[in-house]
C-alpha cells in the first residue's frame, strides 16, 4: 500500500511527459524497487499489463486511485490554524486527491471568524454542530503538543474516525480510530543520523544511498 502511491507519482509525470505506456522495469527504476516487486504489487490491484507493451499509465492510475479510496471524496478537519494549519488548508494537493477541508478549528479569538481559502476558522465547541451538517472522515492536529490531545478527543467526539497527528506528542484514540504521526523534528533526526555516518566514512567505500523521501530503498533494500 506505501508504494503505490509512489507509483501513482511516477504514472502521473510520465503522463505529463507523453509517455501513454510503462514497462514494469521503468517503473522499477524510478521507485527504486525491483521490477518483480512492482509486478506482483500491481497484479494485487488486477491483471492491467500486457507482455511487450506494458501497463496503460492512464488506467492504471484509475486503478490506484480506487485502491486508495481516491475515487470518492473525504471531508477534513484541521484543528491548529498556525503557518502548518494555514499551508495545509491552502494546499492545492489535497483538493487534487479528492481530500475536502472543509472545517478549520482554533481557539485564537483573534484568528475565529477569519477565512482561510473559503473556509471559515471556528472554535473547536463549534464542531459537532459541523459535523452534523457536513460527516467528517479525517481529522488533521497541527496544534501545540499541550493541546493536541484535547483536539484528536473533540474530533473523535464528532465522529472523526482518522486522524492525522503533526504534532510532537504521542496521542490515544480508541481502537477503532486509525492514528498517523507526521513528525518533522524525527524525520530530520533520520537525515542527520545518515549525514553523520556519511561523514565518518568519508574516504571509504560509498555508502548506500539515502532513500528519497517517499520512496522504497533500492532493489534489494
Amino acid at each position: 500500500m506505501a508504494r503505490l502511491p509512489v507509483y501513482q507519482r511516477i504514472l502521473e509525470e510520465l503522463l505529463r511527459s507523453g509517455t501513454a505506456t510503462v514497462s514494469s522495469e521503468v517503473l522499477a527504476s524510478s521507485a527504486r524497487v525491483n521490477a518483480a516487486k512492482v509486478r506482483k504489487d500491481l497484479s494485487l490491484l488486477g491483471s492491467f499489463g500486457t507482455r511487450g507493451a506494458g501497463y496503460d499509465a492512464a488506467f492504471l492510475i484509475e486503478q490506484i486511485d480506487r485502491q486508495l479510496g481516491l475515487d470518492r471524496v473525504w471531508r477534513v478537519v484541521i484543528a491548529g490554524i498556525g503557518n502548518l494549519g494555514r499551508a495545509l488548508a491552502r494546499s492545492q494537493g489535497f483538493a487534487a486527491r479528492n481530500f475536502d477541508v472543509v472545517a478549520l478549528l482554533d481557539t485564537d479569538p483573534a484568528i475565529i471568524g477569519e477565512r482561510v481559502d473559503g473556509v471559515e476558522v471556528r472554535h473547536p465547541d463549534d464542531l459537532p454542530m459541523i459535523a452534523a451538517e457536513l460527516p467528517l472522515a479525517i481529522g488533521v492536529v497541527t496544534t501545540p503538543a499541550s493541546v493536541a490531545q484535547r483536539a484528536a478527543d473533540t474530533m473523535v467526539s464528532a465522529g472523526v474516525r482518522s486522524i492525522l497527528n503533526f504534532a510532537p506528542q504521542v496521542l490515544e484514540v480508541p481502537s477503532h480510530v486509525l492514528l498517523r504521526y507526521v513528525d518533522l523534528s524525527i524525520e530530520l533526526q533520520v537525515m542527520s543520523f545518515y549525514q553523520a555516518r556519511r561523514d565518518d566514512s568519508a574516504g571509504q567505500a560509498d555508502m548506500p544511498g539515502i532513500r528519497s523521501i517517499g520512496l522504497p530503498g533500492p532493489p534489494g533494500d
